[in-house]
C-alpha cells in the first residue's frame, strides 16, 4: 500500500506521475494555490467548485478537473466528498493539451486505472506495471471529452457586475432586456458581447449557474425542492430538465 502524501511532496517525484486519494467527511475551503505539474482532481464520490482568475466550474462525480502548470486555482469541496489527485509532469514527453483548463468525463477505464495505480509504490518501475498504468492514465486524459462544467467570466466590467450579482442571488429573475437596461447597453450589444467573451449565450450561462448552485446545495444536505427555491425554479419539473441538460 502506498503511505499517505501531501500535494507538496508529490511535484518533485522522480516519475512522470503521480497520485494521492484523499476523503473529506465535510465542507472544505483549499483557497488559492499553484503547483509546479499540471493535475487532474478527479471526484470519486461527492461534489467540487474550483476557480481559475477567469473562470469558475462545476465537478460532479464521474467528472475531473484539468489544470494547467503554474496556473492559480482554488478549490472548495462541499458535503463528503473522495477525489484523487494526478500530477503530471510538464515535459515534453507528456503530449497532454493543457490550455484551457477545463472539467473532463473521467471514463471507467481511467478511473479503475488511476486506483489500481494508487497501488503502486510512488517510485513505481517505469519499466512494468507502474509505468504501463502511468501511460494508460495520461492516454485516457488525452482522449477524454469536455463536460458542460465551465462558467467563464467575462472581461467587460458591466458584464462581470452581472455573472458578480447573478453568483449572489442566482434567483434573480430579470430577462434579458431587463439585464441590459440595468447595465446601459442594448439587448442586441449584451447578447453578442457575452457570447463574444464567455463563448455562450447568457441564457445558458445562467443555467449552468443555476445548476452548480443546485448541486452544491444537495452536497451540501439541502431537499431538491429546497435548492430549487434558492436558484429561482418554479418547479421541480423545470430544474430536473436543466440538470439532464447540464449533463449531456
Amino acid at each position: 500500500m502506498r503511505k499517505p502524501q501531501r500535494a507538496a511532496d508529490l511535484q518533485n517525484v522522480q516519475r512522470p506521475i503521480a497520485a494521492m486519494a484523499r476523503t473529506y467527511e465535510q465542507s472544505v475551503d483549499f483557497g488559492w494555490h499553484s503547483h509546479r505539474r499540471g493535475q487532474l482532481l478527479q471526484i470519486v464520490d461527492g461534489f467540487m467548485t474550483a476557480r481559475t482568475p477567469d473562470t469558475s466550474f462545476i465537478i460532479p462525480s464521474g467528472y475531473g478537473l484539468l489544470i494547467t502548470p503554474e496556473i492559480p486555482h482554488a478549490v472548495h469541496s462541499h458535503g463528503r466528498v473522495s477525489m484523487q489527485s494526478i500530477y503530471i509532469e510538464p515535459h515534453p514527453g507528456v503530449s497532454l493539451p493543457w490550455e484551457p483548463v477545463r472539467v473532463i468525463a473521467t471514463s471507467p477505464l481511467l478511473s479503475a486505472t488511476v486506483s489500481a495505480f494508487l497501488e503502486q509504490p510512488t517510485l513505481y518501475d517505469e519499466d512494468a506495471r507502474g509505468g504501463h498504468l502511468a501511460a494508460l492514465i495520461l492516454e485516457e486524459i488525452a482522449l477524454a471529452r469536455e463536460g458542460p462544467f465551465a462558467l467563464p467570466m467575462p472581461s467587460d466590467r458591466r458584464l462581470q457586475r452581472l455573472c458578480r450579482d447573478l453568483t449572489e442571488t442566482p434567483s434573480i429573475d430579470l430577462d434579458i432586456d431587463q439585464w441590459a437596461d440595468n447595465l446601459g447597453m442594448s439587448r442586441r450589444t449584451m447578447t453578442r458581447k457575452f457570447r463574444t467573451e464567455t463563448g455562450m449565450s447568457f441564457a445558458e450561462w445562467r443555467r449552468r449557474l443555476r445548476t452548480a448552485h443546485v448541486m452544491r446545495r444537495q452536497a451540501e444536505g439541502a431537499k431538491l425542492e429546497e435548492a430549487a427555491a434558492d436558484v429561482g425554479y418554479r418547479s421541480l419539473s423545470s430544474l430536473r430538465k436543466a440538470l439532464r441538460e447540464a449533463s449531456v
